[in-house]
């Protein structure tokens, strides 16, 4: 499973890492993305449900940080599902 460590990054880069990391997997695999931007509870989500991807998970860290799980969809994501 992939994992990207988006900490104190901010809008729009932990989506654009995520993007980016679900273009390299195949369909069906997982990313878990862990970001500390408040922006990312609302970003990523949209982002999922815009680009064909599926939140499997989403949760609080004790670090304050979110930590999201997304399976691939189908289709690979193109710039402006952004």
């Amino acid at each position: 499973m992939t994992r990207i460590d988006a900490r104190d990054l901010l809008c729009p880069l932990p989506v654009l890492r995520l993007r980016k990391a679900l273009m390299d997997v195949a369909p069906g695999d997982r990313v878990v993305l862990t970001a500390t931007d408040p922006m990312s509870v609302v970003d990523v989500p949209h982002f999922c449900g815009q680009a064909g991807h599926v939140m499997v998970a989403q949760r609080d860290l004790p670090d304050g940080a979110h930590e999201f799980t997304v399976q691939r969809g189908a289709e690979s994501s193109s710039p402006q599902d952004i």
